[in-house]
C-alpha cells in the first residue's frame, strides 16, 4: 500500500494554518491550467490528501512555499 500524506501532517510539517492552506488549495483547484493535479484529483466535500511523492504532492508543496 503507498503512503499517504494527508494536509493535516502537511501542515504541521510546513508549520501553516490549516484554514489558510484549505483556502488556497480551494482556489488552486478552480485553476486547472496553472494546478493540473490538484484539480484532478480534488473531491468537493472529501479530504485533502495525496500519495507521497506524487506530482500533486509537489503541487500542494509549491503552493505553500509561495508564501
Amino acid at each position: 500500500m503507498s503512503d499517504i500524506i494527508t494536509l493535516k501532517q502537511l501542515c504541521a510539517e510546513l508549520k501553516i494554518d490549516p484554514r489558510e492552506a484549505r483556502e488556497r488549495l480551494r482556489a488552486a483547484a478552480r485553476d486547472p491550467k496553472k494546478h493540473p493535479e490538484l484539480s484532478k484529483l480534488h473531491k468537493p466535500r472529501a479530504p485533502w490528501s495525496w500519495v507521497k511523492g506524487s506530482a500533486a504532492e509537489k503541487e500542494a508543496r509549491g503552493l505553500f512555499a509561495k508564501r
